[in-house]
């Protein structure tokens, strides 16, 4: 409690002090919120391990948004919610919504999950880690859909409580995530490496009224929402959702919008305790309150923005030999891709070999620079790109708009393990990505970065 009130205190007068500066209002803000926590038991994603539908709510989770207006006349849309994932069709269902009803283009739209694994399944997405009833599977569908319509929804209703604001942009910092990835003799394996690489900065943006007080708080960290394992079957947000929780009750009236990291690679820790859920929101929160009493630096527009989709493309697709020694072995899971894989060759189906994953950058003037991948991304990914493009003014996110697979580095696809190799069959691709992946990607946000400086 003494540490909850200290994240109020700083609040205070980090606001006492920000609205004291005398600023350009560029922008014009909104945000909403809405309950999507399923009103009946539902499959959750994230651990293979569970056999039935949730068994409660511990937590409800939801669905956010931040609409933003810059002195243009563009506006541009941030929407989280508490998932795992989300896909390709989800997010282009509601873009194609925003963009008829709305005029929201495109490149101004963009959704992120907070990766928690404790939210439902959502269709389409890891539904081949789990052997579904076709009753599971229609309530997966139904709350999907339901979920979509939530999500235009909340972005609508922030649409419409656009109002003069000021941005302000910081960096924070958490310590409780820890790379996963450690050396054993058999190869990589899970546990908690503290000599791993980890990213521990806490990129913060302060939405505040004419009148300083805050309307509206935007965070991110690279971290899994796994404080729990696949034994817990309720419903919640894990960290993420308490630090949200934790910051909108510090800051009454504020929408806490949580935005994860290049997280592909790193752990809470410590975990396998309810507990330990809270005690990292609150951490969390109090890095987002202590980089508000350190003082923010003040964000101006124009907003600028770019979207587009690059190929990212995959190693040589194993042969059908290769497929059928696999279904002697004794994980089912890989036996069950492979006899996926098995069919598709014998109905004539070409394999793919590769993915369009979006990328996406909002560049607010020269202030801040926001850049947006899409899938399980690693850590060096943001490592790198802040090395080639500066830290300060950058905020480098992930599971963005499509998580359809993890997205390994280098020097991933060289050590192998988990995210390099075995979460494809859950994936459902053919094979691991090809060492192209990380130029290719890096590439095409160094091009949009500059697109959108012009």
């Amino acid at each position: 409690m003494r540490v909850f009130l200290k994240i109020a205190m700083a609040g205070s007068l980090c606001c006492w002090a920000s609205s004291a500066m005398i600023l350009a209002q560029d922008f014009r803000v909104g945000t909403a919120k809405r309950d999507i926590t399923p009103a009946e038991p539902i499959r959750l994603a994230g651990y293979a391990n569970r056999l039935k539908p949730s068994e409660g709510v511990a937590e409800p989770i939801f669905t956010r948004a931040l609409a933003i207006e810059d002195a243009s006349g563009a506006r541009s849309v941030l929407a989280t919610v508490e998932l795992v994932g989300v896909t390709r069709a989800f997010t282009e269902s509601i873009a194609d919504r925003l963009k008829a009803q709305l005029g929201v283009d495109r490149s101004r739209f963009m959704i992120v999950a907070s990766h928690t694994h404790n939210g439902p399944l959502v269709h389409g997405s890891l539904d081949d880690q789990l052997t579904l009833t076709p009753q599971e599977l229609e309530v997966i569908k139904r709350h999907t859909e339901k979920m979509a319509d939530q999500v235009f929804g909340v972005a609508s209703d922030a649409l419409s409580r656009l109002e003069p604001a000021r941005l302000f942009f910081g960096h924070g910092k958490a310590a409780f995530a820890v790379n996963r990835r450690i050396y054993t003799p058999k190869g990589m394996n899970f546990g908690a490496n503290p000599d791993g690489l980890v990213d521990h900065d806490v990129p913060v943006l302060r939405v505040e009224g004419p009148d300083g007080q805050v309307r509206g708080i935007v965070f991110g960290y690279a971290c899994h929402g796994t404080t729990l394992g696949g034994e817990y079957n309720f419903l919640g947000g894990d960290w993420p959702g308490f630090a949200q929780k934790y910051l909108e009750q510090a800051y009454p009236g504020a929408a806490a919008l949580f935005v994860t990291g290049c997280a592909g690679d790193a752990d809470p820790q410590p975990r396998r305790k309810p507990l330990f859920v809270p005690e990292h929101g609150l951490e969390m929160a109090g890095a987002v309150a202590a980089a508000f009493s350190r003082g923010l630096t003040p964000v101006r527009g124009p907003l600028r923005a770019a979207f587009e989709r690059v190929v990212l493309e995959q190693a040589p697709a194993p042969s059908r030999e290769e497929f059928e020694k696999r279904l002697k072995d004794k994980d089912t899971f890989i036996q069950r891709h492979a006899r996926r894989y098995l069919e598709k060759l014998d109905r004539g189906e070409k394999l793919i070999a590769g993915y369009e994953a979006p990328v996406q950058v909002w560049r607010f003037g020269s202030d801040l620079t926001l850049v947006a991948l899409s899938g399980e991304v690693v850590v060096d990914y943001a490592l790198r790109l802040k090395r080639e493009l500066g830290a300060d003014k950058l905020w480098v996110a992930a599971y963005a708009n499509d998580v359809f697979a993890y997205v390994a580095s280098n020097r991933i696809l060289l050590e192998g393990g988990y995210e390099a190799d075995y979460s494809m069959y859950y994936y459902d691709f053919p094979t691991r990505w090809a060492t192209s992946v990380e130029e290719t990607l890096v590439k095409a946000v160094r091009e949009l970065v500059a697109k959108t400086s012009d």
